[in-house]
């Protein structure tokens, strides 16, 4: 699904057409508050929350820093265990490992837990071109499917979709991927629950082979972790003969003593929850118990150039559970489609960029997709610090060069700004040519003009003011 990101037009471009867009801001802003107002209340109820952060941050900084040693022990670990381990050093490798392993089995059908990462490298959109149809199981997932949509949000992908026209969604498109939708089908949140139910279930039935992500992986016993709440994550992992997992390899822990940490902030910071309805664990195969053919492909993409880099390398804490979205007053207004990714909101403004690189005009603009008001660092469980960030990424777009006159402008700036007395003319200049400054920047300058008046230059410099009052 990432190639169809990649056109995109930059983040302002695309973030002006959205606010246009009422009924688009009415969801997000129903959605997002109704989220965060419960997960403040979930949070509150511990009085330790803030040790709980300071360890989740420290035990992906620890495994990080290490990060090699755990993957060859969860490798050992998982193979010991039955499972076969597979390594992808980008989207291409890891479609063609997953498309050689369906192809094995002889199936064309594969279910689907929700992954970020299977997204990530557009891997529905790979099978479909080997003639595999991937069926997505999650409601959320499952309605951007049938919509012929994008994901919007990292926990809600359909948080953009009123029930109104998940309805509609459903009487139209449900029938062409299966069972359709029932006669008379309204918009009540039980009625469309219900008609995914039936829809899915047949697909869970008669699946041979189910494609998931995790949300950890334990490097001291090979187990992998899928935390849910709606039971389809359940039915993947354990009804099919074969199961093939693609995680990012910034998702493993060192041990289940981490493990648990991890599942105390997850729940409370994603779905205001204290524990999910679902936590899903397996580690290898066990005859006569689930999946009897297990592979676990571990895909870098960009990772590991992320881990390079001292200051961005804190964007792999990331344990996707979009509490920065919901606070965010860009992501709010905007939406996630605007990104560009299928990572939107403050944390996808600093992964995507590192992941894909800044060479492209959307990639380039998301460093800018913030107003830098710190709200996402407070409310993130692993204490990544977004506008630090942000703002190491923008000085790497800068570095790049931009238009013209507008590194003429940085540079002649930068001279005044070195020189006091330059700089102490150029402002009793500005003061006595006000009446002749625009409104509107030209050029380049627009982009920042647009929305905003030039702030009023006054008619004296403060240190003549001072020079004349407190000297």
């Amino acid at each position: 699904m990432s190639s169809t990101f990649v056109g995109m037009p930059a983040f302002p471009q695309a973030a002006a057409r959205a606010v246009r867009d009422g009924q688009l801001r009415a969801n997000l802003r129903r959605a997002t508050h109704t989220i965060r107002d419960k997960r403040a209340r979930a949070v509150a109820e511990l009085d330790d929350w803030g040790e709980l952060r300071a360890a989740g941050k420290a035990i992906k900084d620890h495994t990080l820093r290490h990060l090699d040693r755990y993957l060859v022990q969860l490798e050992e670990s998982v193979t010991a265990a039955g499972g076969t381990v597979h390594w992808a050093a980008d989207a291409e490798e890891a479609n063609r490992i997953v498309a050689a392993l369906v192809r094995a089995t002889g199936e064309t059908h594969v279910v689907k837990v929700k992954s970020m990462a299977t997204q990530e490298i557009g891997l529905n959109e790979a099978l479909a071109a080997e003639g595999i149809t991937a069926y997505e199981t999650d409601l959320a997932e499952l309605i951007v499917q049938l919509g012929e949509d994008r994901p919007s949000h990292i926990l809600v992908p359909a948080i953009h979709r009123n029930r109104a026209e998940i309805r509609e969604i459903f009487a139209e498109r449900m029938a062409a991927w299966g069972r359709p939708a029932p006669e008379g089908l309204t918009d009540r949140p039980a009625e469309l629950a219900e008609a995914a139910r039936l829809h899915l279930r047949e697909k869970f039935l008669r699946a041979r082979v189910a494609i998931s992500g995790a949300n950890f992986m334990v490097a001291e016993t090979g187990t992998l972790v899928v935390v849910e709440s709606e039971g389809n994550g359940r039915m993947c992992l354990t009804l099919p003969r074969t199961l093939i997992s693609v995680v990012g390899i910034e998702k493993v822990v060192p041990s289940w003593r981490d493990l648990e940490v991890f599942l105390q902030l997850l729940p409370r910071s994603s779905t205001a929850e204290r524990m999910n309805p679902y936590t899903s664990l397996w580690t290898g195969t066990t005859e006569g118990d689930g999946p009897s053919d297990f592979h676990l492909v571990l895909l870098d993409n960009g990772r590991t150039a992320a881990l390079a880099d001292q200051v961005g390398r804190q964007a792999l804490r990331c344990i996707r559970c979009s509490a920065c979205l919901n606070v965010c007053p860009v992501y709010e207004r905007a939406g996630g489609h605007a990104y560009g990714s299928v990572y939107p909101g403050p944390i996808g403004a600093i992964l995507t960029p590192q992941l894909r690189g800044t060479t492209s005009p959307l990639d380039a603009s998301l460093p800018y997709a913030s107003s830098l008001c710190g709200a996402c660092y407070e409310v993130c469980p692993v204490a990544i610090d977004i506008p630090e960030v942000l703002v190491h990424l923008r000085e790497r777009v800068a570095e790049q060069g931009g238009h013209p006159l507008e590194r003429a402008a940085m540079a002649a700036a930068g001279y005044v700004l070195d020189h006091p007395a330059a700089l102490a003319a150029a402002e009793r200049l500005a003061g006595r040519t006000r009446a002749l400054h625009p409104r509107r920047l030209p050029g380049p300058g627009r982009a920042w003009t647009d929305t905003r008046d030039l702030p009023q230059v006054p008619a004296e410099p403060f240190r003549d003011w001072w020079r004349r009052n407190r000297a």
